[in-house]
């Protein structure tokens, strides 16, 4: 046991060595300053924003002084109260189960382990802002990966509950990777394939992401003194959280053996690593300092998200890693997404990022039809942005670089009006167009930004009629695991969940049965002689009916981008100047 002087600092220690029970026995000694102790863990773990209710795995929690175990009275769900007689130290001690595998939960098993400390970390009232040690013990032949200053003496530092809550720790016998960007020490840690020895070049092409972030922000080095990627390349997945000194992603091995794989995964890089500046330091009002334990009402997600995600795909490009045919296709197919995501007409942009708490991550069969991501919407918001004030003889970059000077550098939350203000001042009349593009649900006029640079949005037609819905293979038949909103379907009565069974007189067992039903060779406009209604048997509650459904035209299936014939004198050279992420 540690002797903890008076006004010591809280000291966090994890133990991880029993690895296959899954179990991160915690524990966290500090002296109090109140004989009420209240204790709390956060409800979610910034970056994402769900309430996640992480006291869910947490166990066997207890408070010791000397020898006497305190009793423990609950509160609210994830907040405890204590009532001691003394001052003395107290040691407090409690369990998580570790078992959910994502970048912003616990995994810990006999090959690695993984710690959001939000979902670990007990906060005791008064004690947010002192500095914080952690130490770890892990099974012999592990290593920690954390991205803190080390004690010398062993664990390591944080300066505050909100550092030690932005640090993900990574355990395990994983190699490491050193290499530096304008001087700053990085590392490069992976979990299930260690990625910069079967690509040799892969480090390289790292750096060169991470100095066209620089370059983007007007910056001649990273805001952070030192930088840690944690990459969990696993069957399948994809994500990212970022932290101030670090992040950790997520990627699938066989979506990186795809041809585009590997152009995909620095997008993902790009994406987490300029969020250290867009997000971790040049952040919303609402998230300063940021309420571990509510939700926190953020109108400005598209800018913080949707901004992030358009430029995630240009960056690449700065760094000379992609082509200009693949960085259009990627934004063409971003585009596509959008343009056939009809929620996009039910939530406006403003919208989608206030309700980012109780929609963006509960979706469910109906969420295309009544939101749109903020994500999404953000970036084609942010690629008008760019393109609009391109026109005006600035860009994107020169407002990022404002803000980060007027709000990032050091840290002042801004607020919807501070980023009006920061658009206008490069292009006036955004005061009354950016409104309208955040509260509207009607699209942007993309067709004449895209004019600018030579572009065009082409249409994909399917080549078989439309029944409004999408359906899954289930035990030998077919089930509905959409329908949407005033399609064919949901005209004739048709539900989730119901399971098809014939059409027209003839058994569904999959869908390509479905395909084969008034299929139309398509040119570039559907023309079509209409389609008589169809018999249609389906199944629900174990109960056979018979319906009528009349199929609508072949709809559109994707969108692409193409170059426009005869495009404006100088296009050529703006698109190459916007995609390269020049002004």
């Amino acid at each position: 046991m540690v002797e903890l002087a008076p006004g010591s600092e809280p000291q966090l220690h994890l133990d991880l060595r029993q690895p296959e029970r899954h179990l991160v026995q915690a524990r966290l000694e500090l002296v109090p300053r109140h004989r009420r102790l209240e204790l709390r863990l956060p409800a979610w773990t910034p970056g994402s924003y769900l309430i996640r209710d992480y006291v869910r795995t947490l166990e066997a929690l207890e408070v010791r002084q000397g020898g006497r175990r305190w009793a423990v009275e609950r509160r609210e769900v994830a907040c405890w109260t204590v009532d001691l007689d003394a001052l003395d130290p107290v040691t407090i001690h409690w369990r998580i189960l570790a078992t959910e595998l994502s970048v912003r939960t616990c995994h810990l098993n006999s090959d690695h382990g993984f710690l959001a400390l939000a979902g670990v970390a007990l906060l005791v009232e008064g004690e947010r802002w002192n500095r914080y040690h952690l130490n770890l013990q892990l099974p012999q032949g592990w290593q920690a990966f954390v991205p803190l200053p080390a004690d010398p003496s062993g664990g390591w530092w944080a300066e505050d509950f909100d550092q030690l809550v932005d640090t993900p720790v990574e355990v395990g016998p994983h190699p490491q990777h050193g290499f530096a960007v304008a001087g700053v020490p990085h590392r490069w840690v992976g979990w299930g394939g260690d990625l910069p020895s079967r690509d040799p070049s892969w480090l390289a092409a790292v750096e060169q992401v991470c100095l066209a972030c620089c370059r983007l922000m007007g910056a001649s080095t990273p805001p952070a003194a030192h930088y840690l990627f944690v990459l969990h390349l696993l069957e399948q997945g994809y994500g990212g959280l970022e932290h101030d000194h670090s992040c950790v992603l997520q990627y699938g091995r066989q979506a990186l053996a795809r041809p585009d794989g590997r152009r995909k995964l620095l997008q993902l890089v790009a994406h987490e690593y300029l969020h250290q500046w867009n997000v971790r330091r040049l952040r919303p009002a609402q998230l300063t300092p940021i309420p571990y334990h509510q939700p926190a009402i953020v109108p400005t997600l598209w800018f913080a998200e949707g901004i992030t995600s358009y430029l995630d795909l240009l960056l690449p490009r700065a760094a000379g890693l992609t082509t200009e045919e693949e960085v259009l296709e990627d934004l063409g197919a971003d585009l596509s997404r959008y343009l056939l995501t009809p929620g996009r007409h039910g939530q406006s942009l403003r919208q989608s990022s206030q309700e980012a708490w109780v929609k963006l991550y509960r979706q469910d069969a109906y969420s295309a039809d009544s939101q749109v991501s903020y994500y999404l919407k953000g970036a084609v918001v942010a690629l008008m942005l760019d393109l609009h004030l391109r026109r005006h003889g600035s860009w994107l970059g020169a407002v990022l670089q404002e803000l980060w000077s007027r709000f990032g550098a050091s840290r002042r939350g801004y607020g919807e009006m501070d980023l009006l203000a920061a658009f206008c001042s490069h292009a006036e009349d955004l005061s009354t167009i950016l409104p309208k593009w955040l509260e509207s649900t009607d699209d942007p006029t993309i067709d004449s930004y895209l004019a600018d640079v030579g572009l065009r949005l082409l249409p994909n037609y399917f080549t078989h009629w439309s029944f409004g819905w999408q359906v899954d293979s289930d035990r030998g038949g077919l089930r509905l695991k959409r329908v949407e909103r005033d399609g064919a379907a949901e005209q004739a009565g048709l539900e989730v969940g119901d399971e098809l069974i014939a059409i027209a007189g003839a058994r569904l067992r999959q869908p390509e049965d479905l395909h084969s039903l008034g299929t139309a060779q398509l040119q570039s406009q559907p023309q079509l002689q209409p389609i008589e209604p169809m018999e249609l048997l389906m199944c629900r509650d174990g109960r056979i009916r018979s319906l009528t459904i009349q199929p609508a035209p072949p709809q559109i299936q994707t969108w692409r981008l193409a170059p426009l014939p005869e495009a404006a004198p100088g296009s050529g050279e703006r698109r190459q100047r916007w995609l390269g992420l020049r002004p």
